[in-house]
């Protein structure tokens, strides 16, 4: 397990039906490049993989960040992202949204940011997961502060602690080794 956490933690990470999270500051360590070709972003690879271990074992993923961005879109794409919204929308409405249209509730979200953007959003959320680096306010609100920067492994830490919450973490690696 990445870090030691509480039985109370651990039985809200189990209840996690829905991952979603904040794109810049949290997949990527908010830096964007733009140049006479557009812009770039850094995308950790194991977040990548981790994103997708959560999809194949049911749980559903999106993206919400204010800055619309064609590398997130295509980085989304590769992913197979269950919902991505790129939009200056107000981020609780979103996930009212995502919340009706799945039929779930903010109980079953785990929800990652870093800004006073995603408060809100981390206020009802579940599991509220913000990074070393996000504002105190975010970290205030936080059940969990990954030990891991944001683009440098933050969410696969996470998402590790849910897939072992939710005792699917041990098969993983299983089929993996197989």
């Amino acid at each position: 397990m990445p870090a030691k956490i509480n039985s109370a933690l651990v039985a809200k990470l189990a209840s996690v039906k829905l991952f979603l999270s904040d794109v810049d500051g949290i997949l990527t360590d908010a830096t964007v490049w733009i140049g006479s070709q557009g812009e770039a972003k850094c995308f950790y690879v194991l977040d990548g993989l981790a994103l997708k271990l959560l999809r194949r074992e049911g749980i559903k993923v999106g993206w919400i960040s204010g800055r619309p961005s064609p590398a997130t879109a295509r980085r989304a794409r590769e992913l197979e992202v269950d919902f991505l919204h790129q939009s200056r929308e107000n981020k609780v409405a979103i996930i009212e949204n995502i919340l009706s249209q799945t039929g779930l509730a903010w109980d079953d979200v785990c929800y990652m940011g870093d800004d006073i953007v995603d408060l809100g959003s981390l206020r009802r959320a579940g599991v509220a997961v913000s990074v070393p680096h996000g504002v105190p306010e975010a970290k205030a609100l936080a059940d969990y502060v990954t030990r891991a920067e944001g683009g440098h492994g933050a969410v696969r830490e996470i998402v590790q602690l849910i897939l072992q919450a939710q005792n699917k973490w041990d098969r993983l690696v299983q089929d993996y080794l197989a």
